[in-house]
């Protein structure tokens, strides 16, 4: 891989469009190692969750200056809040990882970071889930990428008895 494309890598790997699912059968096309590609893009979608959360921390801070913000704040993220509290109670940091971990559109460290941003969830656990939600994608990916679809073939072949 050239340095172009580690850096091209790494952009994808930040971009909240294409995050895993563009990063790493991009380095992978480009010849990279897939244990290098895996790595390398998975450590740089980890830093989504921690920059993000102080994006929209900082940004909320800010805001709540404005009347029209508390108004719009109070009537989406609260009344969200109280709606699904019987969920995060029930799962919690588990659920954000697992949300994050299946690499679909609008299921990665983004929506993961600004879910329990929403949802009031704790930082520091935010942070460890959305890493490890992270993770798992990645080695989802991986194998698609490497291995092609049919990694995932033996979830749909019927079982005889």
């Amino acid at each position: 891989m050239t340095q172009t494309d580690l850096i091209f890598t790494a952009i994808l790997s930040l971009l909240p469009i294409s995050e895993l699912r563009g990063a790493i059968p991009y380095a992978l096309a480009k010849k990279a190692d897939p244990l290098f590609a895996y790595i390398y893009c998975v450590g740089f979608n980890m830093l989504v969750a921690p920059l993000f959360y102080f994006f929209i921390a900082t940004f909320h801070r800010l805001f709540t200056r404005f009347s029209w913000y508390n108004i719009i704040f109070e009537k989406l993220v609260v009344k969200t809040r109280n709606k699904v509290k019987s969920n995060i109670e029930k799962f919690g940091y588990i659920g954000i990882m697992l949300f994050v971990a299946v690499p679909l559109p609008v299921t990665g460290a983004y929506t993961g970071t600004m879910g329990a941003w929403v949802l009031g969830l704790g930082k520091r656990k935010t942070m460890l889930a959305v890493s490890a939600g992270v993770a798992i994608a990645g080695i989802i990916v991986s194998l698609v990428a490497f291995f092609g679809v049919e990694t995932f073939s033996f979830l749909t072949k019927k079982v005889s008895v």
